[in-house]
């Protein structure tokens, strides 16, 4: 009996656990991080029947009627004024706006930018090496500027600088195995929330989501942050409980 009981817990499979939030400081400053695995159902938002959902508890309720429930979840990258994404945006395969490669005005325009990816893993790609390459990514939103490229941290990001914003962005390990996902408690350059990705947390590739409006859903932490709506949501999907 033992045996048999042996067998069957090694042989069944193995659910993929749930993202990990928590808060740290790096340089003085307070950070939460929420860091995702491969395997990990992680997905971005941003409509449903009645239009654009604007809020975690939306997309909360939206999954609860499939008996499922968002794990943790962030805004994902700029948007106009009806929330309409910025830049490429893909979802579940689906290409809803397309890719813009050209400088221009604000931090979206401050090249290099790039897209996140999720396929198999996660990617961080600079846009225009998004275009050339087109990977196949299952999801995809774009935003800037890159904070981190290959290990260097992005050429125009000042370490004197006195922009302080609340911030929120993605770094991918090398391996493309775990995304980790981190917003400010305080307002930081952009300097200091990239070496928070290249320094502390080791990761080669970042990419900055947006500024002052950037809020996090993480319920094992008990936070809920509230605010204006948001346009693309990005999110892990578990089981309702």
């Amino acid at each position: 009996m033992r045996l048999w009981l042996a067998l069957a817990l090694a042989l069944a499979p193995v659910a993929a656990s749930a993202a990990e939030c928590r808060d740290t400081t790096f340089e003085g400053a307070s950070y939460t991080l929420c860091e995702v695995r491969a395997g990990e159902d992680l997905r971005l938002f941003h409509s449903g029947p009645d239009g654009a959902y604007g809020s975690f508890r939306n997309v909360d309720e939206a999954l609860g009627a499939e008996g499922k429930a968002l794990g943790f979840a962030m805004n994902a990258g700029m948007y106009h004024r009806d929330l309409a994404p910025v830049g490429l945006y893909v979802e579940d395969g689906v290409e809803v706006s397309k890719l813009i490669t050209s400088d221009g005005p604000g931090n979206f325009g401050l090249l290099p930018n790039g897209v996140f990816c999720i396929a198999d893993g996660f990617r961080v790609i600079e846009s225009r090496t998004y275009k050339k390459t087109k990977p196949g990514c299952r999801y995809a939103t774009q935003s800037g500027p890159m904070l981190v490229i290959g290990g260097k941290l992005h050429p125009k990001l000042l370490a004197d600088s006195d922009s302080l914003y609340v911030r929120n962005g993605v770094g991918v390990s090398e391996d493309g195995r775990r995304a980790v996902f981190a917003i400010s408690n305080e307002a930081v350059n952009f300097h200091a929330f990239a070496r928070l990705f290249r320094d502390e947390l080791g990761l080669p590739d970042a990419l900055y989501f947006d500024g002052n409006i950037s809020r996090l859903y993480a319920p094992a932490l008990d936070r809920h942050d509230g605010g204006f709506p948001m346009g693309p949501i990005v999110g892990t999907v578990v089981p309702k409980g």
